[in-house]
C-alpha cells in the first residue's frame, strides 16, 4: 500500500471575478494497469471523510477537482476550513496538489508534490 500526504489544504471562502478558487489533486499513473486511489480527508474539528474512490487509467492522469466532489448534491468539502488529505493506492503513482486562490485581484497559485510512504 502506498500513501501520499497533503497536510495543508484550504478552499477559500470567496472568489473574485469569473475564475473560481479551487483545489485539485492531480494523479499521474505511469503503470500499465488502472489504479484506484482512495482519498481520506482529515479536519481539525470534525470527523474525517473517507472512502472517496477515483480511478486513474493505465498510463493516464486524472485531475481531481476537490470543489467538484459532492454528497447528496452538496459540496463535500466546506469552504474556509483547513484540512488534510491522505491519498492511498496499491501501486506507486505521482500525486500533486494545487490550490488556486482568487480572493485577491492578483491570482495566486500554490502547488506541491505530495510526500509518499510505502
Amino acid at each position: 500500500m502506498f500513501k501520499y500526504y497533503i497536510p495543508d489544504c484550504f478552499w477559500p471562502v470567496k472568489d473574485q471575478g469569473d475564475y473560481v478558487s479551487h483545489e485539485a489533486v492531480c494523479v499521474l499513473n505511469t503503470n500499465e494497469t488502472e489504479v484506484t486511489v482512495t482519498l481520506t480527508l482529515y479536519f481539525e474539528d470534525r470527523d474525517k471523510i473517507d472512502g472517496i474512490k477515483v480511478s486513474v487509467g493505465a498510463e493516464r492522469t486524472n485531475h481531481i477537482r476537490l470543489d467538484h466532489l459532492t454528497l447528496d448534491g452538496q459540496p463535500l468539502i466546506p469552504r474556509g476550513v483547513p484540512y488534510a488529505i491522505v491519498v492511498s493506492c496499491d501501486k506507486e503513482i505521482t500525486v500533486q496538489y494545487t490550490r488556486v486562490d482568487t480572493t485577491q485581484p492578483a491570482l495566486t497559485i500554490a502547488t506541491t508534490i505530495a510526500g509518499v510512504q510505502k
